[in-house]
């Protein structure tokens, strides 16, 4: 058992409950994840726009998408149009490229728990 001396780091990982930070986090990826499908409101699709570089990479797939500049460093970066975007940005590209939503959040879950745990 656990009482309250113990760190609560173990107890999370061994019932795989994530962070606030990620438990967060992952409901802003699966929103932006189904928007880029087009399973979100038209207003939250609206927000994203594939980014097109100036130069031709091969490693580019497309998954991508631009980050508009906010004019406020401290609240304009948590705004979900643009905390969405950055977050989406810094996943590996297998996550972004999964073919589901259930396969991208079984991707994402999998990816948390490394950052979270190990």
């Amino acid at each position: 058992g656990f009482n309250r001396q113990h760190h609560i780091t173990p107890l999370l990982a061994s019932l795989h409950w994530f962070p606030v930070r990620f438990r967060i986090e992952f409901k802003i990826l699966l929103i932006t994840f189904k928007a880029l499908l087009g399973l979100a409101p038209s207003y939250m699709t609206e927000m994203l726009t594939p980014y097109e570089s100036v130069h031709s990479l091969r490693s580019s797939g497309g998954t991508l998408v631009a980050v508009p500049r906010s004019r406020l460093k401290s609240k304009g970066d948590r705004a979900f149009a643009i905390r969405a975007l950055l977050l989406w940005n810094d996943l590996p590209e297998e996550i972004m490229l999964a073919d589901s939503v259930s396969s991208f959040k079984s991707l994402l879950k999998t990816h948390f728990y490394r950052l979270a745990f190990m």
